[in-house]
């Protein structure tokens, strides 16, 4: 194309923003349209029974290892996800790899288990793979490229240009958190920060959601430019205005320090364990719940805006437990059942022990075995107030 004549690829063309959009349009798109090939985070395919989505990834991380995972976790998660945002059960992937002269073998096992840990986490098996050897400086220590399958759920059909008008806008967790931690981990600023990676493979989550409702018209993971760059994309594709209120988007306090002192917008720092779900807000109408009030931030600020003593509060904290702050205003409440669900048992150790120093016992604690056939177990704890 004359337009291209000149120009030269730039790091900006993979950062996921404009100038991505305009490379995927103007030479792949050129080459590659038909009408299978989509936008979104994997393409659906029908077949005789039912339908299948398939998509393809590509990883270059450097550093290869970060606090929360390295490149092979990161591979795992990247394409279970984008198979999952599309309603798929993930069944089967395949990996590539292509590997640096000199790279440690020690390093390349290493990737190897986490990806194997990941996959058994995810219930996906890996099925096949290829494997290159590069030159010394040919490859930057160790890319990987996946490409996975899965089964599209009865019922269930997400896409960006799905988004309505009316629609609520939901985070699954705090933003910004592996953008952050891959910018420290690269020791070019000199900060230390206690910032871990999110990255997690998310059916899980996505199925606890279309056991609910699969009226959900559009669920994205926040990888790539962040769930800033998600939103513009799904705003271009259903050619629907978004609205956001800042104040009740979720962000650790350390990627707000992290974020202030180089001039960052959280907003625009990859996820890789994190979802963006748009459904109708009648959802919780039609499923019957007329005495209810959902609210969504951030649980240190929204926790003010509520004025009435609930009846029951029910906690479900990320793996590092509730902020501290945000655990006395909740036992400040005194209500008289707390239902606490745990994904990390130290983390609820330590939060047990406050709670029965400020006058509630543990009544009962059962493991739930919510991913079968791993080594994860979720924990739900009930406890009543005695003083």
């Amino acid at each position: 194309m004359d337009n291209l004549k000149g120009k030269t690829v730039s790091l900006a063309h993979g950062a996921g923003g404009k100038q991505t959009s305009e490379l995927i349009d103007q030479v792949f798109k050129a080459h590659f349209a038909n009408p299978e090939l989509t936008s979104d985070d994997a393409a659906v395919l029908k077949m005789k029974e039912g339908k299948i989505a398939f998509t393809t990834d590509g990883f270059i991380v450097s550093p290869s290892e970060f606090p929360g995972g390295n490149i092979g976790k990161l591979s795992i998660c990247g394409t279970v996800n984008d198979l999952s945002c599309m309603g798929a059960k993930p069944l089967y992937l395949s990996c590539a790899f292509v590997i640096e002269e000199g790279f440690p073998m020690e390093k390349l096992e290493a990737i190897a288990a986490a990806m194997e840990k990941t996959a058994n986490e995810a219930g996906v098996k890996i099925v096949a793979g290829d494997t290159k050897v590069a030159g010394k400086g040919q490859v930057d220590g160790v890319f990987i490229t996946t490409t996975g399958i899965g089964e599209i759920q009865e019922g269930v059909e997400t896409s960006g240009f799905m988004a309505k008008p009316g629609d609520a806008v939901i985070v699954s967790g705090d933003i910004g958190r592996h953008g952050c931690t891959i910018l420290l981990a690269r020791e070019d600023f000199g900060i230390d920060a206690d910032v871990t990676s999110d990255c997690a493979p998310l059916w899980g989550t996505v199925q606890d959601i279309l056991s609910v409702t699969k009226d959900v018209h559009v669920i994205r993971d926040a990888t790539r430019g962040g769930v800033g760059t998600v939103l513009y994309e799904i705003a271009e594709q259903s050619k629907t205005g978004i609205r956001l209120n800042a104040e009740a988007i979720p962000v650790q306090d350390s990627v707000k320090g992290v974020c202030g002192m180089l001039g960052l917008e959280p907003l625009y720092l990859a996820c890789e364990g994190r979802l963006v779900i748009f459904a109708p807000k009648e959802n919780a109408e039609a499923n019957g719940l007329h005495n209810c009030e959902f609210i969504a931030g951030d649980v240190l600020k929204v926790i003010d805006e509520i004025t009435e003593k609930p009846d029951l509060i029910i906690l479900d904290p990320p793996r590092d437990g509730i902020h501290p702050k945000a655990l006395d205003r909740i036992i400040n409440f005194g209500v008289d059942h707390l239902v606490y669900i745990s994904c990390k048992p130290t983390s609820l150790v330590r939060d047990l022990v406050i709670l029965q120093e400020r006058g509630y016992k543990l009544e009962r604690a059962v493991a739930v075995d919510m991913f079968p056939a791993t080594a994860n177990c979720e924990t739900v704890a009930k406890l009543i107030r005695v003083k």
